[in-house]
């Protein structure tokens, strides 16, 4: 018993002090997604027809959209564009991560519900039924095109995460990274022939309680996308 007590802590030590790029500084899931509905999302596509010079040129902000919804697997490919694995051995993802320790949360929100993006396994966790697309528009200052997409993503961060290895500096790279992550999903709905918007003004309390966002997340960007009107 006593050296398997002593190979324990070894072991933890060794994940505390060997580079979050190993592995061992990984984030891990929010509560907000304990107990969901899982949703298998199709595999991500890697060799589209647009060149990223082509999506820069074409990038707009829409803010008028059709009714038309989107597909799982376009739901799919922008949550991937957003947080995506791209090594899966390593579990380098889409947007660089100051010390690859990942702070940022994906959610997803469409008429028939809540859903938290999964990168491990490409996958969602459905946590909610409720369509909370007004709400969601209420909180962010009446913004009505919010309610009228049929797809906000939200990015949320756990700062602790950053913080435990950078201090002070955690907000700025965490800012930094949900910068990445949001034109990520921009290019990506340019590519696939859709339109978005960024937005950035809202009451940080009202959309997390629109969420159901656990006590240490932190709503930082809204994105709705659809097909452009």
């Amino acid at each position: 018993m006593k050296t398997t007590s002593i190979l324990f802590k070894i072991l933890i030590g060794i994940c505390l002090t060997i580079p979050a790029e190993l592995g061992c500084g990984q984030s891990t899931p929010s509560t907000a997604a304990a107990g969901g509905t899982e949703v298998r999302l199709p595999q991500p596509k890697v060799d589209g027809n647009m060149p990223v010079e082509e999506a820069l040129a074409r990038r707009r902000s829409v803010r008028r959209f059709t009714a038309t919804k989107l597909s799982l697997e376009q739901v799919g490919q922008l949550a991937w564009a957003a947080q995506g694995i791209t090594h899966q051995t390593r579990g380098f993802r889409t947007a660089p991560s100051a010390g690859a320790l990942y702070p940022l949360e994906i959610y997803v929100v469409k008429q028939d519900g809540i859903f938290h993006y999964m990168p491990q396994g490409h996958r969602m966790l459905q946590i909610s039924q409720e369509d909370v697309r007004r709400p969601l528009a209420q909180a962010a200052l009446g913004q009505a095109f919010i309610a009228e997409a049929p797809v906000d993503f939200v990015i949320s961060a756990v700062y602790e995460r950053t913080r435990s290895k950078y201090g002070n500096r955690a907000e700025r790279y965490v800012h930094i990274e949900a910068g990445h992550a949001g034109q990520n999903i921009h290019l990506q709905a340019v590519a696939l022939g859709l339109g978005s918007v960024p937005v950035g003004a809202f009451d940080d309390r009202a959309v997390s309680k629109a969420l159901g966002l656990p006590p240490n997340e932190r709503p930082l960007y809204i994105i709705p996308v659809g097909h452009a009107r």
